[in-house]
């Protein structure tokens, strides 16, 4: 494990839409891609965002039928709603528009103290 800590601040916020036609979109994008060493498969790290999604304080649901695992989470604790997707070896942390750092810090936390990986973390924006 190291002993550097990001700080999860969020860059930009994507902005909700919502078309006439229905539904809703975001226009940008901030993602926090955390990637553990040693390289873990997508179906370990599928297992490992389970069981820690499976604990208090969190509340998710897997979305839709899609060919990689994406859910959409909310953290009791912190009140955060955000997306976390799993492709490539990585765990996708996906910013919404009312999300805040400490719910994407405490579920880094958890997914550190549930592994004996070191993760590194990059943040995207766009």
């Amino acid at each position: 494990m190291t002993d550097w800590d990001p700080s999860f601040e969020i860059p930009r916020r994507p902005e909700r839409r919502y078309p006439r036609g229905g539904g809703v979109e975001y226009e940008g994008e901030t993602v926090f891609a955390l990637t553990p060493h040693p390289a873990l498969s997508d179906g370990d790290l599928r297992a490992l965002v389970e069981e820690v999604l499976d604990g208090d304080p969190y509340r998710y649901g897997d979305w839709f039928d899609l060919p990689m695992p994406l859910y959409l989470v909310n953290d009791g604790e912190t009140g955060d709603v955000f997306r976390v997707a799993i492709r490539d070896g990585t765990v996708e942390l996906h910013v919404l528009p009312a999300t805040d750092a400490d719910g994407l810090r405490e579920l880094y936390e958890r997914l550190r103290a549930a592994s004996d990986a070191d993760w590194t973390v990059e943040c995207r924006t766009d």
